[in-house]
């Protein structure tokens, strides 16, 4: 029985093995479209779509008037999530890092918080009306200067309007994380839920992360709790899928 995938994909499939492989490595040039058309007998349409598929998957970069090259694939290393973080809102250390950050890099991050009406996934995730007033913070972590994650959070101003932790980057109580915050309003925050999916960078993400648009990032979607059950806030965390792995520890009651 002949091969049912379209051209293109039987194209990029070959490509992907021969980079799985090690016959084109990390820095290779991939075959010019030129010589694709002669290898695989395909049209320009159809190899510009093979290579639109590896740049996708993180496997090749376009290095504008040079051609397309093979990408490092390799894990940098892991993003430990946890709810100890003191000094960061949304969550990570850095562990098991190797070649160009095998030193411990310095994680910094940036900011920016707007007063704006809840969409309406971010209501339901929160419990709130829709319409109903937060406050939206951008995050744009670094590790060493260089993009690492990006997070977006939101959290009601019914809870938090008028007090000193109205802005998460701000105020006598800025950094201290979600529950370290609200513990200085009287908010007891005691259980997290997180969604881990993937899904293909959207162009601003791909710009924000050093990534093609369209490859796959690693997506998390976390929500802070109160001992009454209310959700006090929810966020949305995106990390290159091909370069870092998301770690977790799992204590287990005496």
């Amino acid at each position: 029985m002949g091969d049912s995938r379209p051209m293109y994909q039987r194209i990029a499939d070959d490509l992907r093995r021969q980079i799985d492989e090690g016959a084109l490595r990390v820095g290779a040039r991939i075959p010019s479209r030129a010589e694709l058309k002669r290898t695989y007998g395909a049209s320009d349409q159809t190899v510009d779509r093979a290579v639109r598929v590896l740049k996708a998957a993180g496997y090749a970069t376009g290095q504008f008037g040079r051609g397309v090259f093979v990408s490092d694939r390799a894990p940098i290393g892991a993003l430990l999530r946890s709810t100890d973080t003191v000094d960061s809102p949304l969550a990570a250390g850095v562990t098991a890092l190797v070649g160009e950050w095998a030193d411990q890099p310095e994680i910094t991050w940036e900011a920016v918080s707007t007063a704006t009406v809840a969409p309406p996934g971010i209501a339901e995730r929160l419990g709130v009306a829709q319409g109903e007033r937060v406050m939206c913070t951008q995050y744009e972590y670094l590790a060493d200067r260089r993009p690492l994650q990006l997070a977006t959070s939101w959290e009601p101003l019914a809870l938090t309007e008028n007090t000193d932790v109205a802005y998460p980057e701000r105020g006598p109580y800025a950094r201290r994380g979600v529950r370290g915050r609200f513990a200085a309003i009287g908010v007891r925050v005691v259980r997290a839920r997180e969604v881990v999916g993937s899904r293909p960078a959207t162009g601003a993400e791909a710009e924000a992360l050093g990534c093609s648009p369209g490859q796959c990032v690693t997506a998390v979607e976390r929500t802070h709790y109160d001992a009454d059950d209310r959700a006090v806030e929810t966020s949305d965390t995106v990390v290159p899928g091909d370069r870092w792995r998301l770690e977790y520890v799992i204590p287990f009651g005496g």
